[in-house]
């Protein structure tokens, strides 16, 4: 059997092991799920008409206001699935599994592999719910193209890999999974920083860079775009490269310190 064979086939077989980890263990994911679904639900009914008068110049518009909310919480929805993956990871390095698996002859990197693509469709099944929830209250796309959904959904896959690949490096330098939630906080943090809640503009001047300069605003006003036809401009560009980058980063850092720590 060939290298990438053996690659393929043991990286399916960790990532059956991952998802039915996740389907026997369902309390972390849909813990973590409901952070975004209750944030959904504070802002629209508790503070919409409020946050809706703000943006709009005086004028409550809630509906208005759901339209823009939720683009930002399906990108904090993924921050959330990823601390999953960190804690799940911090696991495995931790119960001894690594021990075992260095018994058996399966490729090394199938191990980190199964997690990152687990946790992907994952993230994917929960921004499907939390797009669920949104709709059921009252969340519409306006004109988007079938094109713009696929240009949707393939934001959210790049940006679930590369959440992923950050996540998986976290968990691998985590003594415990205790450690490794607190080191994953970040990802759902950054998002309540950004554009997901009010825009840049109206933001004071100190706090505006914090905002702009950083994955999450980018990436969702691009998602905001293409679902709802308000302008991207750069944006797409800099989701895209802040993407990437951050794939790589995740990539290089979690096989360096997986191979560092586990010799097969």
């Amino acid at each position: 059997m060939s290298t990438l064979s053996l690659a393929l086939r043991d990286s399916s077989t960790m990532l059956r092991r991952n998802l039915l980890h996740a389907r026997r263990y369902p309390s972390l994911t849909l813990n973590l799920l409901l952070t975004p679904i209750m944030l959904l639900l504070l802002f629209v009914y508790v503070f919409g008409d409020t946050m809706s008068a703000g943006i709009g110049g005086g004028t409550p518009d809630r509906s208005a206001y759901i339209a823009y909310l939720v683009p930002g919480l399906l990108l904090m929805t993924i921050g959330s699935t990823t601390i999953g993956t960190a804690v799940s990871v911090s696991n495995d390095m931790s119960e001894g599994i690594i021990a075992r698996f260095r018994t058996m002859a399966i490729h090394r990197g199938s191990v980190i592999v199964g997690h990152v693509v687990g946790s992907v469709l994952q993230s994917v099944v929960s921004v499907v719910l939390v797009g669920a929830v949104a709709v059921a209250i009252g969340f519409r796309s306006t004109g988007a193209t079938p094109l713009e959904w696929l240009a949707a959904l393939a934001l959210l896959v790049l940006f679930a890999t590369a959440l992923t690949w950050i996540a998986v490096g976290m968990g691998l330098v985590s003594p415990n999974a205790e450690a490794a939630s607190n080191n994953a906080t970040p990802l759902i943090l950054l998002p309540l920083l950004s554009s997901a809640f009010v825009p840049l503009d109206a933001m004071p001047d100190w706090f505006r860079p914090v905002a702009e300069y950083q994955p999450f605003t980018p990436a969702i006003e691009t998602l905001r775009g293409l679902l709802l036809g308000t302008p991207i401009g750069v944006n797409g560009w800099i989701a895209t490269a802040w993407c990437v980058g951050l794939t790589v980063l995740g990539y290089l850092w979690a096989t360096a310190k997986f191979n560092s720590t586990s010799r097969f």
